[in-house]
């Protein structure tokens, strides 16, 4: 297929390379000229293991190629991922989508046929139909546009081998053709096993959110082991391994420490906390708040242990100063 890919940060340029090795003609476009320069001579400006390596490649054999002419893009793809940024809105509660409208607004005035546009970013619940109507409203070839929103699950580090053997491919689709579309641009993936789950849009993009948010509950409740591990003398660590034996728990994920932190968990935690206020759905709030705490309250924790080690007081538990994503 003839793909295109709207935004070349960490998410657009490994999806890029990697929709290349995949064996489709992919075109990948960025405001910034000095980045599409750099990126079209085969140099990687981010670190993802793998990654400049398949870079070099595709841009050598003219199946991978950059941009900052949107209108290119445009005449040239038959199915259109958008990989743009979503950071924490201003609020410090929320997404901020701007990045993606913008996108679309850049985008469809030049689509006069049909095609289809495949959203990547994390976004609100509810963003999937506002980009629908917005899109068809704009673009020449009107409803022959198809939209369906594909979450990305990517690790920091391996967003190549995330992306060419993903764990599971989610499609949050309004029609047939949607989901036909976002098949065939998958479809080694998809050949080699790997299992995909198409929903309506409502539920591809509560997904992502509430994947990292578990990742954030499981982090904050062990840390919450440790604090009671700390008052009573107990040990953290065996705790984890006893925990981990249950196949309905695991252990991966689940080590005390500072916290999780990074560009993902973080925002996403508070994301959909606000998200799930804002549905009504007070419970769920208030659960994700606590693990918010939680969190929040880990370098206090870790100041008070390395306090008290330096003052040579003996510690209770095992404390790993380890940050998460």
């Amino acid at each position: 297929m003839r793909v295109s890919v709207i935004g070349c940060g960490h998410l657009g340029i490994p999806h890029a390379a990697a929709m290349a090795e995949l064996g489709h003609d992919v075109i990948g476009v960025d405001v910034d000229q000095a980045k599409v320069d750099r990126l079209n001579a085969g140099q990687c400006p981010i670190y993802e293991t793998g990654l400049p390596e398949l870079l070099a490649t595709h841009t050598a054999s003219g199946r991978l190629r950059f941009t900052t002419d949107i209108r290119e893009a445009a005449a040239f793809g038959e199915l259109h991922f958008i990989g743009v940024g979503t950071p924490i809105d201003a609020d410090g509660r929320s997404y901020d989508t701007g990045q993606v409208f913008g996108a679309i607004r850049q985008l469809a005035p030049h689509l006069d046929r049909p095609c289809t546009i495949v959203g990547k970013s994390t976004v609100t619940v509810g963003t999937t139909s506002q980009v629908t109507a917005l899109a068809h409203r704009l673009a020449p070839a009107g409803d022959r546009v198809e939209v369906v929103w594909n979450p990305e699950f990517l690790r920091e580090g391996h967003a190549v081998e995330d992306t060419l053997r993903p764990d599971r491919i989610i499609a949050g689709v309004a029609t047939a053709e949607g989901e036909k579309a976002i098949r065939a641009v998958y479809a080694p993936i998809l050949d080699a096993g790997v299992p995909i789950f198409v929903t309506d849009f409502q539920t591809a993009e509560l997904a992502k959110g509430a994947a990292n948010t578990f990742l954030g509950l499981k982090i904050s409740y062990i840390n919450a082991v440790a604090d009671m591990c700390e008052a009573a003398g107990g040990d953290v660590a065996q705790i984890v391994d006893i925990l981990g034996i249950d196949p309905r728990i695991g252990s991966g994920g689940m080590r005390p420490g500072l916290g999780y932190g990074g560009g993902c968990l973080p925002k996403d935690v508070r994301a959909f906390t606000a998200s799930a206020r804002q549905l009504g759905a007070t419970q769920a709030a208030d659960l994700l708040r606590a693990a918010e705490k939680i969190n929040e309250s880990r370098t206090h924790a870790a100041m008070d242990l390395i306090t008290r080690a330096l003052a040579g007081r003996p510690l209770k538990t095992s404390f790993h100063l380890v940050s998460r994503r």
